[in-house]
């Protein structure tokens, strides 16, 4: 989001319009007391959230109670709040805000690969036969269908060989990639560079992304980046991110 304050109008906006029945929010940038909840509250969602000054930062919204069922990821509390999970009646559902790790030439890069390592052990040890989801940012690209210039951009940051067999042990854990499901064939993206017009020209990359169990999987009807809201809305101005919307039957 780029920050919450900066963009709670433009999100307000796109609730009114979407109405979505849950969201998963990441890079609030602000603590939990600074949490806008009576914002979302005249929109009809509660707010669940983990927060850290300046940095990082997940909530989740939902219509229906949501019961809080893990905040944080054990053992990477160094990294900020980046994990927020919570059950809403049958549905377990999960955000993430992963390490964006800079270039695979900064330390931060090693963090975020063990970071990974810390997010597959969890999610392995949950109920497979569970409906759940896990969306968020993810700060990679599965794979090269989901670069702009896979050419170019291979062993750098969000495209390296690591990064990517993280995420497949993260799908063999269980989950499956929802709009891969949907659309395998389908260059999308859901992330683009404020500089440069890389949004008029397209110079994306898909980093945001719903995953879901099987139990999800069977229920899914579509899939879609929501491009729309990448753009100015009311004069608003958006996020670089463009949200990404799941529906369930």
């Amino acid at each position: 989001m780029n920050g919450l304050r900066a963009r709670l109008d433009i999100l307000r906006c796109w609730l009114q319009d979407r109405q979505p029945d849950v969201v998963g929010l990441q890079e609030l940038k602000l603590e939990d007391a600074q949490f806008p909840h009576e914002a979302f509250r005249e929109l009809g969602y509660r707010a669940l959230t983990h927060g850290q000054k300046a940095w990082n930062g997940v909530a989740i919204l939902s219509r229906e109670p949501a019961v809080l069922t893990q905040c944080g990821l054990a053992g990477q509390e160094a990294l900020g709040a980046r994990l927020l999970e919570a059950r809403i009646g049958e549905l377990r559902f999960a955000t993430v805000y992963c390490p964006n790790g800079r270039s695979v030439e900064n330390p931060e890069f090693a963090q975020k690969l063990i970071w990974f390592d810390a997010l597959i052990d969890w999610v392995s040890r949950q109920p497979r036969d569970d409906a759940s989801v896990l969306c968020g940012d993810f700060n990679l690209c599965p794979t090269a269908l989901d670069s702009w210039n896979e050419a170019l951009l291979h062993g750098s940051i969000f495209h390296t060989d690591a990064e990517r067999e993280r995420f497949q042990r993260l799908l063999a854990s269980g989950l499956r990639d929802l709009l891969r499901a949907h659309a395998p064939e389908l260059r999308a993206f859901s992330w683009w560079d404020y500089r440069g017009g890389a949004f008029h020209k397209n110079e994306g990359l898909r980093i945001d992304l719903v995953l879901g169990s099987a139990a999800v999987a069977a229920r899914l009807k579509s899939v879609r980046i929501d491009r729309d809201f990448r753009k100015k809305q009311q004069g608003f101005t958006p996020s670089d991110h463009a949200p990404v919307l799941a529906e369930l039957s």
